[in-house]
Order: C-alpha cells, then sequence, then structure tokens
C-alpha cells in the first residue's frame, strides 16, 4: 500500500485545533464473507453506526459518526478498513 496515500487526510485533519472532534467514517463493503462484521469491529463502539444495504443486497454502506481524539485515530482505522479486500473507503 502507498505509505503516503492517507498523508492528505492526516494533514487536514492536523489543521483542526478542536480536538475531540466528530467525524464520520463511511466504508462500502461487500455483503459477504463477514466483511460488515470487519468493519464494525474497526469502528469505534461509542458511536452511532448506521447500514444501508443496495437494493440487490450485494453490497452495505457503512456510517459511523464518532468522536475522535486525534488525526491518527481517524487515519489508522481508515487504513485498516482499506485492506479489507473488497471495502470501498469513502
Amino acid at each position: 500500500m502507498d505509505i503516503d496515500k492517507y498523508k492528505n487526510l492526516r494533514y487536514r485533519l492536523m489543521e483542526n485545533n478542536n480536538w475531540p472532534l466528530k467525524y464520520m467514517f463511511k466504508f462500502i463493503t461487500p455483503n459477504h464473507d463477514g466483511k460488515v462484521d470487519q468493519i464494525k469491529a474497526l469502528l469505534p463502539n461509542s458511536g452511532k453506526t448506521t447500514f444501508k444495504h443496495t437494493s440487490n443486497l450485494k453490497h452495505v454502506s457503512v456510517t459511523c459518526i464518532a468522536l475522535m481524539d486525534s488525526a491518527d485515530q481517524i487515519v489508522e482505522i481508515t487504513e485498516k478498513a482499506d485492506k479489507i479486500e473488497g471495502v470501498i473507503v469513502l
């Protein structure tokens, strides 16, 4: 994986001086092989997580709004989700 893939995200987040802040994670994942559960396991338990299935039930949009303490936390979760095969990070 490109080591600088999330450099811009980290930079933009670090410009914010109002930590902790509410951040919205959004992923689209295939609806098979436990991929939704893998994404759920990465997300903060304190966040509000919602799921929306595509009409053919092949994919699930996972959205989580959570209070995050640092840019590093956000980038770490995003990088881990990106490593799951078939997951699209939005």
